[in-house]
């Protein structure tokens, strides 16, 4: 595989850094090179945050921020007005997001290029149904290896298991499955 940047856009406490690590957990777990790292903004809970992994078979040499990602992960649809989640995503690229509405739809309120997959899970209506709380990172993790399979379902589902342990991982494992299932594009 060649290098695939992936810029997660989420709210301090929503677990953007952590579905970076856990996406870089998975890859190294299959033998892939990898980078995690986030960027943060004001330090405080709610504040948009934006995570960065890199993913790729060969060496990674850029050590820099994503400014071109092949995927955009949106935990939180609230983001979609308040900062570019388009901006630099490449042509062949995915945007996934965290929303009740049809990728056409979103495709067409937010003028996604034509170039650009637009794909839709209702991440919080998963995590709510299964944790009680709306920590939507482990179901968009799901969600976008359907999307583009960077890595194996079963290592994201074994990374996260080693993560979270017992019942949390078991959790965790049963939202993944789920999204990766309801996801859809358009």
């Amino acid at each position: 595989m060649d290098l695939v940047e992936v810029r997660i856009h989420g709210r301090g406490g929503q677990g953007a850094w952590t579905a970076s690590q856990l996406l870089a957990l998975a890859a190294l777990k299959e033998g892939k090179q990898v980078q995690s790292f986030p960027e943060f903004g004001p330090e405080r809970m709610g504040a948009p945050i934006t995570a960065y992994t890199r993913v790729s078979n060969n060496k990674i040499t850029v050590h820099s921020s994503v400014y071109n990602p092949s995927l955009v992960l949106v935990l939180d649809s609230t983001l979609l007005t308040a900062v570019n989640v388009l901006d630099g995503i490449k042509p062949g690229g995915a945007l996934i997001v965290n929303s009740m509405e049809k990728p056409g739809k979103l495709r067409s309120s937010l003028e996604v290029p034509s170039q650009v997959s637009v794909w839709t899970v209702s991440a919080t209506e998963i995590s709510l149904r299964t944790l009680g709380r709306e920590i939507t990172n482990t179901a968009m993790l799901g969600a976008l290896i359907k999307a583009k399979p960077i890595v194996s379902l079963s290592s994201l589902i074994e990374t996260v298991k080693e993560r979270f342990m017992g019942k949390m991982g078991e959790l965790n494992a049963r939202i993944i499955r789920e999204a990766h299932g309801k996801v859809k594009s358009g």
